[in-house]
Formats: structure tokens, C-alpha cells, sequence
């Protein structure tokens, strides 16, 4: 006979949340590499969130909820006065790191922004290191938060390796808010049945549709869908301290978990995904490889495919600049993902809009010898119709080895290459860049310019004398480490 009821038989958590809990709560991270990466890292993305303070449709989402709320031991939100609960403190600082599209990277199967999470950490850490000393005990230090950064830069990186969520039309932000709810747990105190608990809600939650990141529909919720969800990470876990149960088979209960609900739909090619495919494929386990090989963003406020297409552009706008006139064609070849996500023709909407299209992200520094966050704006695009003119110009083509590349994990490259043709039948030498100034590969030369704009950016909010204050903290990783983060916050308040 057919069953006609489900087993209720309470399973024991998933593998793949267990995983997770046990390396937030167990592993113990050595790597001084991890750390030091960490505190660039910290550095970037507090500059990120300085800049983006310049931005009035960035200002128009932070403060609180209801104007005039007082919260005692409050978390500050760097480069304002205010002074929030850590949930929606923790979604305005991960909406001002986010705005600009000029945080680290990960790129794998799945693309996002470690530096998302900071949002949760930096929030919770703020709020319980003023409290801890309001009770007359010991504050939190600096270390805690970098480690915390290592542990969240891990997991969601990790779980991007081989499991491509945009292949099925989710968010990377899902990973934001899974590895904010992780971490964020771990720093009020909650145990392995508490950790458990918070990460199967976070699974629960489902993801929000990558629609927002593409054309026809690309807008500012990009900028602001990470705030949002590192905020949820912290939310769900202190849910789950005030003692809420679990979902133990969020990923696997068959028709009602994530994977047969989300993670099967069909893929692009409208061909269904195996069974065997439904699943997370975690390829390594969980240390601290994610943090020590994260991509910053050193030179253009850009989508990362774009982002040595750019700088290519750069080296050939010598080339160009006195012959706009005469050029007939730019040929770009590049890697499979960056065609996914960012090549795109016809209108460009908005500055969210303009800053994930690759042709665009190319032809400004051709123009102009530069690309920066004002280069996105409408006022600057209705100036210069040239941009547009030379978009459509602009043929984009798959490089078979530049996507292999891509994938392979001792390579991890992001190569784009630029060339321009022009009227009399000459063309530009094409300038190839295989790995963009963020990359591992090029620390040595990306780290003094990613200090400077660094500094540049808290310029752009603080006294001179504060942001040196600041910096000068920023670059002694003994003394940062030591700091406490309360004290760490008030040099943030403006």
C-alpha cells in the first residue's frame, strides 16, 4: 500500500549547517597571512563606506527606524552620529560598505562580497563591547572582529566554490546573510545547539531573486540587498538566543527544503538540474583559504569581471584619446561569467545599471583616463553621449581559456582583453590583463595603492587629522589588534 502520511521522525541537523557550526565554534586560526588580510580588509571597507557617504540616495536609508530613538550602548554607524540597535546598525554599515561596488570580491561558482558580513560583526561587537564594560568587565578587542571577518569571509566563500546559486536565479547575498548569522551567533555566546538553530533559519529564509543585478531590471537594491542581509544574519541569531528552536532538515526535508525548493529549479538552459546536482558540493573544508586569497578592488569602483578590462582600457587611452573620431570598433574578449552577469546592450537606466555593464565600464576609461564612482552618475552620462555612441561600437566575445582559467583553482584569473580599431584599417596593440591589482598574485604591488585609497576615501568624510589618526591605528596590526572596538568606534563617529 501507497503511505498517506509523512514521517514525523525529527532528524538530526543537516551535514552541510553542522559543518559550519562546528568550524565557527572549533577551528582555531593561525594563519598571521588570514589576519594581516583581514585588517586590509577592515581598512578597505570602512574607506568604501566613507566614500559612499558622499551619495545622497545612499543617505536617504540609514538612521533609525523611528527618529529620535535613544538606544543605550548602541551601535555607531562609522562616518555619522548615530547611535542604533545592532540589527539596524548592522544594515546601514553593510548598505554604506556596498554601495559603491568597491569592496573585496570572491569569485568562484558563485560570485559575492565577503566584506558584506562586516556589517553584523562590526555592529554586534560594537554593542557588546560597551556593554561587557558598562558591567565592569573586559571589553572586546579588535582581534575578535578580525577573526570573526576570517571565519565569515570562509564560509560564504567556501560554499561558493562549486555551488553556482545564480545558475537557478538566487542571490549571493544568501551566503551574507548564512555567514553573518554564523558569526554573529558565535559572538553573543551561543553554543552548538543555539548555532545550529540560528544557521537552519537562515537556510529557511530562502533567497532573494538575482533580478535585481540584471538587465532589464539592474537598480540601487544591489547596493543595499547586502545591508539587508547581514542585518537578517543577526536578527535570526539573536533569535535563536532568546532559545527559538531549529529547523533540522531546512536543506533536505524532500519537497519543503531548500534544496528541492530552491536549489532544482531549472538551470538557464532549461534543462532540469540532476538530482545528484541539488546538492552543496563542498570541496575542501572550512580554514582560513577564502580571507588569504580574497580580490580587492584597488583601482575602479566596479563589477570584478570588469575590472582588468578596465585597466586595460586604461593602458590603451594614450592610444585613443586624440583618434575618438576614428574608431570603427573595440573588441573585448573575455571569461564566460563576465558575458553572464554584465555585458549587456541598449539603455542604461540608472548608475547601478551603468556600473554592471562591462562595454560601459571599458569605454569611460578609454574616454577618460580614469573610472571612478561619479563616472556612474546620470548627470555625467547625459554629458558625454560618446559613451554611448562607442557602447555600440563595442563587440564583446567569449575566450575559452580565459574561462578555464577562471575556474581553475590555481589560477582563480579574471582576464579581460582590450583592443580598439580604427577608420584607416590601423587598430591598437591588444592589451591583455589576466589578473586584476586585488588579486593575490599582485599583493605586493596592490597593497601601497590599496592604503592610499584607503586614506583618500576617509578623507573624503573626516578631518585630515582624524583619518591619520585613524590610518596610523589601521597599520599596526599589533596595536589594532589590541584595541577595544568601542574605543575602535568613537575615532568613526564624525
Amino acid at each position: 500500500m501507497t503511505s498517506t502520511a509523512d514521517s514525523n521522525i525529527r532528524p538530526d541537523y543537516d551535514q552541510v549547517i553542522q559543518d559550519i557550526a562546528d568550524y565557527v565554534l572549533d577551528y582555531r586560526i593561525d594563519s598571521e597571512e588570514a589576519f594581516r588580510t583581514a585588517r586590509y580588509c577592515l581598512m578597505d571597507s570602512l574607506g568604501c563606506a566613507a566614500l559612499a557617504l558622499r551619495f545622497p540616495d545612499c543617505c536617504k536609508h540609514l538612521g533609525p527606524l523611528v527618529e529620535g530613538t535613544f538606544v543605550p550602548n548602541g551601535a555607531r554607524v562609522p562616518g555619522t552620529r548615530f547611535c542604533l540597535d545592532p540589527v539596524k546598525a548592522a544594515w546601514d554599515i553593510g548598505c554604506l560598505i556596498r554601495w559603491l561596488d568597491f569592496n573585496d570580491t570572491w569569485l568562484a561558482a558563485e560570485w559575492g562580497h565577503p566584506s558584506d558580513n562586516l556589517g553584523a560583526i562590526l555592529a554586534i561587537a560594537d554593542h557588546l563591547s560597551q556593554q561587557r564594560v558598562a558591567r565592569g568587565r573586559s571589553a572586546i578587542r579588535m582581534r575578535v572582529v578580525l577573526d570573526a571577518m576570517i571565519r565569515a569571509h570562509e564560509i560564504q566563500g567556501v560554499l561558493a566554490l562549486e555551488n553556482a546559486f545564480n545558475r537557478v536565479g538566487l542571490d549571493h547575498v544568501l551566503l551574507v546573510r548564512v555567514a553573518s548569522t554564523a558569526v554573529a551567533t558565535r559572538l553573543m555566546g551561543g553554543d552548538r545547539e543555539t548555532l545550529l538553530a540560528a544557521l537552519s533559519h537562515a537556510w529557511v529564509d530562502g533567497s532573494a531573486l538575482r533580478t535585481y543585478r540584471h538587465a532589464p531590471n539592474a537598480g540601487s537594491r544591489k547596493s543595499w540587498a547586502a545591508g539587508d542581509a547581514t542585518s537578517r544574519g543577526l536578527r535570526l541569531a539573536d533569535i535563536a538566543m532568546r532559545g527559538e528552536m531549529g529547523v533540522p532538515g531546512a536543506l533536505t526535508a524532500k519537497q519543503w527544503g531548500f534544496y528541492d525548493v530552491a536549489f532544482s529549479t531549472t538551470n538557464r538552459d532549461q534543462t532540469a538540474k540532476p538530482e545528484a546536482e541539488r546538492y552543496f558540493r563542498l570541496p575542501q573544508a572550512f580554514g582560513s583559504y577564502v580571507m588569504e586569497n580574497v580580490l580587492f578592488k584597488v583601482a575602479f569602483p566596479a563589477e570584478f569581471h570588469a575590472q582588468t578590462a578596465a585597466e586595460a582600457a586604461l593602458k590603451l587611452h594614450p592610444q585613443v584619446r586624440d583618434r575618438l573620431g576614428e574608431i570603427t570598433r573595440i573588441r573585448i574578449r573575455t571569461q564566460e561569467p563576465a558575458i553572464r552577469i554584465i555585458s549587456k546592450t541598449g539603455p542604461l537606466a540608472n548608475p547601478a545599471d551603468r556600473d554592471h555593464c562591462l562595454q560601459y565600464m571599458t569605454v569611460v576609461p578609454l574616454l577618460f583616463g580614469a573610472l571612478n564612482a561619479e563616472h556612474y552618475e546620470d548627470t555625467f552620462h547625459r554629458a558625454h553621449p560618446i559613451i554611448d555612441e562607442l557602447r555600440s561600437k563595442t563587440e564583446v566575445v567569449e575566450e575559452p581559456r580565459y574561462s578555464s582559467d577562471y575556474l581553475d583553482p590555481g589560477k582563480r584569473s579574471i582576464a579581460n582583453a582590450v583592443q580598439v580599431f580604427f577608420a584607416d584599417g590601423s587598430q591598437t596593440d591588444e592589451e591583455v590583463v589576466a589578473y586584476p591589482l586585488g588579486h593575490r598574485r599582485r599583493r605586493k604591488e596592490g597593497i601601497p595603492l590599496l592604503e592610499e585609497k584607503f586614506r583618500r576615501n576617509l578623507e573624503t568624510r573626516f578631518p585630515v587629522g582624524r583619518a591619520g589618526t585613524i590610518v596610523e591605528l589601521c597599520s599596526d596590526q599589533a596595536r589594532l589588534e589590541q584595541t577595544p572596538v568601542h574605543e575602535f568606534m568613537d575615532l568613526l563617529v564624525i
